[in-house]
């Protein structure tokens, strides 16, 4: 079969519907493969009449002129199955040249050519931040358990105001101090298994101060969400440093730079990873069961004012919408954690370098799987979403040092709040 067949196996462009119906050969009977010379033909009778028009062929029927052509016996007689072809539409004007099949050729090279350099220039993720990213969702799915099964081994929530300090007065469920010289006691604290999975709240444990301006009458004496929440946001700040162990380089600084790392980042993490509990249709963070569903009243009774939540919960709704992609997520939060710029980092380049390394992976990941319209933007919207976690996580502080100050509240927080967030009682 010569390669300068004119005519394709797509449907005729006329758009006649009773041309795309058949697939049978109109001259022998055999499988169709498309329309050619203007019919719609198999491959042999393609070749045969295109071979008999560039030899101007005179073919004579050896009998009586109308022999039926089938599949088993078309070549038999010349004749009339070149008859037959020209019967159904087969035309030696579609035929073309030799030079216009050379140019033919040239075309689908070039073509190819083209698609080839366009798909080697079309954004790619590298085989090595490829795995970067799978050791960061491996990280995140070790320290993220979406059934929130550990959340039975809390001080249980209650959420009406107790009449008695005593009634929510439980032992720690994180027993061990940390120190802040040693980064072996951070990486080692805490009572709950290796295999327990992480829980997702956000900041929701630490209290609100009290301002003269502000709306609420809550005192403090009815923090009574505030030990079930400290309990959270410990078991969440054990599955923070599980996860940032696992981030590539992190382990290779100094320890006292991984602590102020972690120190620093710790609650603007929890609050990146609540996100994934976080629901748009009540506003609220959905752990579970209805006991572990959180509402903005339940962590108003665990101390906190409106001047948090309010943009918290902005926060939430924005990030959600971005309708971000795991891989987007564990980045983001890889990203958070190894920020040069916190307080107290002693050796910025090399935190810089690491961070740099994740944004990259990140930018490629988004131009290279994230399709538009939501790729639109897309890096600087998350890299906006730390710059408002810095602001919650001031806010954050400021709050938290007032709950500090009264220690009948202070002593429902557990050692580990206490070492991350700084126990401020004098």
């Amino acid at each position: 079969m010569e390669p300068g067949a004119s005519s394709t196996s797509l449907a005729d462009p006329s758009g006649d519907p009773e041309r795309n119906v058949s697939r049978v050969c109109g001259v022998c009977g055999d499988k169709a493969t498309g329309f050619h010379f203007n019919a719609m033909t198999c491959e042999g009778c393609k070749g045969f009449f295109r071979r008999s028009m560039k030899r101007k062929a005179m073919f004579t029927c050896p009998f009586s002129g109308d022999c039926h052509i089938t599949k088993d016996n078309r070549r038999h007689c010349q004749a009339c199955r070149l008859k037959r072809c020209l019967d159904i539409g087969m035309m030696k004007e579609f035929i073309l040249t030799d030079e216009e099949v050379q140019r033919k050729r040239e075309m689908i090279l070039k073509r190819k050519e083209e698609e080839a350099l366009k798909e080697s220039l079309k954004p790619k993720v590298s085989e090595e931040q490829q795995k970067v990213i799978d050791i960061l969702l491996e990280a995140h799915r070790k320290t993220y358990d979406p059934t929130y099964a550990d959340f039975t081994k809390f001080r249980p929530p209650v959420r009406s105001n107790p009449s008695s300090k005593g009634t929510t007065k439980s032992s720690s469920l994180l027993t061990q101090d940390l120190s802040s010289e040693d980064s072996s006691d951070l990486f080692s604290f805490g009572t709950f298994p290796d295999s327990a999975e992480p829980a997702p709240f956000p900041n929701l444990a630490l209290p609100e101060e009290q301002d003269e301006s502000s709306s609420m009458n809550l005192e403090f004496s009815q923090l009574s969400m505030l030990p079930h929440l400290a309990d959270l946001v410990s078991y969440s700040i054990q599955k923070v440093i599980g996860f940032a162990k696992m981030i590539p380089g992190f382990r290779d600084l100094s320890a006292e730079d991984q602590i102020v790392l972690l120190k620093c980042s710790a609650i603007e993490v929890i609050m990146l990873r609540s996100n994934q509990s976080f629901t748009l249709e009540d506003m609220s963070w959905t752990c579970g069961s209805n006991d572990f569903k959180y509402r903005v009243s339940d962590v108003t009774q665990a101390g906190h004012s409106m001047d948090l939540l309010e943009p918290l919960v902005k926060f939430q709704v924005g990030l959600k919408k971005l309708n971000l992609h795991e891989e987007e997520h564990v980045l983001l939060m890889a990203i958070c954690i190894l920020s040069p710029d916190r307080p107290g980092v002693q050796e910025p380049l090399r935190v810089e370098a690491l961070q740099e390394r994740l944004s990259e992976v990140l930018q490629s990941y988004i131009r290279a799987r994230h399709p538009p319209p939501g790729s639109r933007l897309l890096y600087a919207k998350m890299i906006q979403k730390l710059a408002d976690l810095r602001s919650l996580n001031e806010e954050h502080s400021r709050q938290y040092r007032c709950l500090s100050f009264q220690p009948e509240h202070s002593m429902q927080l557990t050692p580990l709040v206490l070492e991350v967030f700084g126990n401020e009682i004098s």
